[in-house]
């Protein structure tokens, strides 16, 4: 019998082949673009996926201004944040995220899809959001990613 032929094999940061993707968010619902962005950041749709390593890509997501809720959530779904201080529970709708940067709604969405520890924050700096169709990474040659 050959044991050679079925040994797992696990990444490292010297085996992982890192690429460039841009994701168009035009027209795209939030959750569903942020799951799918979440899955390439994190390496899941690799064949040689290892939990405890950063194998995903370098994800751009364009027209993050274009981005769609469904139904009420634009005024009824709430992000609840505190200051620390007493009585210093803040509370704002997507509309309201929405006023100040498109990008703030999409980078919220695709960092409660991520790990919540250390691996999770360094995921989380391999995400570059735009409002508009240009991005500076054009020297990166990215690959478009149809979702």
């Amino acid at each position: 019998m050959d044991t050679l032929s079925y040994k797992t094999v696990s990444a490292n940061d010297a085996t992982v082949d890192k690429q460039w993707v841009v994701v168009d968010a035009q027209a795209a619902v939030l959750g569903r673009l942020a799951s799918e962005v979440a899955k390439i950041l994190r390496g899941k749709n690799k064949a040689n996926f290892t939990p405890h390593v950063d194998c995903g890509d370098n994800v751009i997501v364009i027209n993050a201004d274009k981005v769609r809720l469904t139904g009420k959530k634009w005024d009824e779904k709430v992000y609840v944040r505190h200051t620390g201080y007493p009585g210093g529970q803040r509370i704002s709708t997507p509309k309201l995220l929405k006023q100040k940067s498109s990008a703030i709604l999409v980078e919220k969405a695709v960092r409660g899809m991520l790990p919540k520890n250390r691996l999770g924050r360094k995921l989380y700096g391999n995400l570059y959001v735009y409002e508009g169709a240009e991005h500076p990474h054009e020297a990166q040659q990215p690959k478009n990613i149809t979702l």
